[in-house]
């Protein structure tokens, strides 16, 4: 039996799902890591430690969408993933209060907390997708994917305005007051979005009669499958793109909000307001690209964004370096955002590039492909924050001057986004991904597909 597509407003109600992923993210990666290394005077590295874990934990979901799968539904999963989310923030936060007068209590109760913020990121987000994929008529599914993709930046960008202007003067206690109302709130907007959109006798949209599945000895094992994708030049090509890029793109997430505490002397909620700049320019630069390249416009091919973006990043990197130099009197804000713009537009030229090229192999390995991609692009950001991290504190250890360390870290990401731009010109083939096409067209739906800060 097939059930009846989702509405415009039921494809709103489940982009609130996204909104609280976004939202409670964003307080554990930006405010809460940068309260550890400014006031707390901790080792950068703890955060990055504490955040590659979480991201270490979303290997997983292919097992959070297969649990889905077998049960038959999604709904319970999501609700899972978001409550357990919620709570893995709350943790968090009294972690990082509780490390200010008892530091083993607090850290092993942060390894606990972002364990359970991975598990829920994973099982939330994965099925989420899941869940748009089967209840989403065909002719909807591209906008639908572009609205819950901009629900989740204003996730960001929304939660790190209020919350910069609420946590000052900033307490240990004011920090856990406000991630448990903000987490509050993202549960109940998720429960508010998947209430009743999912039903026992509402099958997905696609339902067919099943086809008889192929005997198991006739299904080529997964490690097969994997060393077939893996032994293709433009597949292996792109691997080593996707993550030396995002090791580039993740590596300033852990140490631009302390750097802005420590060189610019702003409070928690200032900074935390500038992780809202940031994230406003990528929503732009997304934008930008995907206007650019559709609407009849059809500016540049998704390989020249993807270089361009790239070496935009690493100009914008520059002028970080210069405002370590600098100091008060350069203008941090405008950097900021201007590194966002070029860190969304290489991201979402990149992710049209990945899925044009999911399928150029044959052999009906585009899953495997993309998961090929999508583990190297979470590994990436998990070790991307913990090496930013650690070349602080190594530098600082060394008796450089703490705003040379974060410039000198700025300056090396640099440096890679310059060799990823190189290596794209080779790892992307331009033929099937050029604006003439319609990849643009397709972009909004290829983001929400692919793994993000949020979900």
């Amino acid at each position: 039996m097939t059930g009846a597509p989702l509405s415009w407003f039921g494809i709103f109600r489940l982009g609130l799902v996204q909104t609280a992923l976004g939202a409670v993210v964003v307080l554990t990666t930006s405010t809460m890591n940068r309260v550890m290394v400014v006031e707390l005077a901790l080792p950068a590295m703890l955060p990055g430690l504490l955040v590659a874990l979480h991201y270490g934990l979303q290997v997983l979901r292919p097992r959070w969408g297969y649990g889905s799968d077998v049960s038959g539904r999604r709904t319970p999963w999501i609700i899972g993933g978001i409550v357990t989310l919620a709570v893995g923030g709350i943790l968090a936060s009294v972690a990082t209060a509780l490390m200010a007068t008892s530091f083993m209590a607090g850290f092993s109760l942060g390894v606990f907390a972002f364990t359970l913020i991975g598990i829920g990121v994973g099982s939330a987000g994965t099925n989420l997708l899941a869940l748009l994929a089967t209840r989403v008529a065909p002719e909807r599914r591209g906008a639908a994917a572009t609205i819950v993709w901009l629900m989740m930046i204003a996730g960001f960008v929304v939660t790190t305005i209020i919350v910069g202007s609420v946590l000052d003067p900033f307490t240990p206690m004011r920090l856990v007051v406000v991630t448990s109302a903000v987490s509050l709130v993202a549960v109940t907007a998720a429960l508010l979005g998947v209430w009743g959109i999912e039903t026992s006798n509402v099958a997905p949209l696609d339902a067919r009669p099943a086809a008889p599945e192929l005997p198991v000895r006739e299904q080529p094992p997964f490690l097969d499958a994997l060393a077939q994708v893996w032994s293709e030049p433009s597949a292996r090509r792109f691997t080593i793109f996707v993550f030396l890029s995002m090791l580039a793109y993740s590596m300033q997430d852990l140490i631009l909000e302390p750097f802005a505490g420590i060189v610019f002397a702003m409070t928690p909620g200032q900074s935390t307001k500038l992780a809202g700049v940031q994230h406003a320019g990528v929503f732009c630069g997304m934008v930008l690209v995907a206007v650019a390249g559709s609407a009849g416009l059809g500016i540049g091919s998704l390989k020249s964004w993807t270089i361009a973006g790239c070496v935009a990043s690493a100009v914008t990197l520059l002028g970080l370096v210069f405002a370590g130099i600098e100091g008060q009197g350069w203008p941090l804000k405008e950097t900021v955002f201007a590194l966002g713009a070029a860190n969304g537009a290489f991201a979402v030229a990149a992710i049209g590039s990945m899925m044009s090229l999911a399928g150029s192999g044959g052999k009906s390995r585009e899953g495997v492909r993309m998961g090929l991609w999508g583990a190297a692009q979470a590994m990436a950001f998990g070790l991307g924050g913990f090496a930013g991290s650690v070349g602080v504190d190594l530098l600082n250890a060394m008796g450089t001057a703490p705003a040379a360390s974060y410039t000198t870290v700025f300056a090396v990401e640099a440096m890679m986004f310059l060799a990823a731009a190189a290596l794209a010109m080779r790892a992307i083939e331009p033929s099937g991904i050029s604006a003439s096409s319609n990849e643009f067209e397709n972009l909004p739906a290829r983001a929400a597909h692919f793994p993000s800060r949020g979900g």
